[in-house]
């Protein structure tokens, strides 16, 4: 049986070559996918916990991942602030966009890459 990747490229030798690609801060994990998508959905929705849940993601897994990128980054990436009269909320400062736009522009880079082996 041969193998057809997601783009759905069916390879003669059936072995395909994939990659993932993350940032790195000290050896720590500060960034890959799923960080990425996390980071973009609290952008747009504007809290971590709807951001959480557009993801399926448990809010506490969610915060978990914020805090720790925002302690392995040079500067912070998400400003919140909970409670209040009209609730919390959480955003993305622009150190924040700036490292989701570079992830991003490096996996491309990785992804393109690969694709031209093929």
């Amino acid at each position: 049986m041969k193998h057809v990747s997601r783009s759905g490229h069916q390879p003669e030798s059936g072995v395909v070559v994939r990659s993932k690609v993350w940032l790195e801060n000290d050896g720590k994990l500060l960034m890959g996918w799923g960080r990425a998508t996390l980071l973009e959905r609290i952008d747009q929705l504007g809290s971590i916990s709807a951001a959480a849940r557009s993801m399926k993601l448990a809010y506490r897994n969610a915060w978990l991942w914020v805090e720790a990128m925002n302690r392995l980054a040079p500067a912070p990436l998400v400003e919140k602030a909970t409670g209040g009269a009209k609730g919390g909320y959480a955003r993305l400062t622009d150190e924040g966009r700036r490292i989701v736009s570079e992830y991003k522009e490096k996996r491309a880079r990785v992804r393109d890459m690969l694709k031209k082996r093929k």
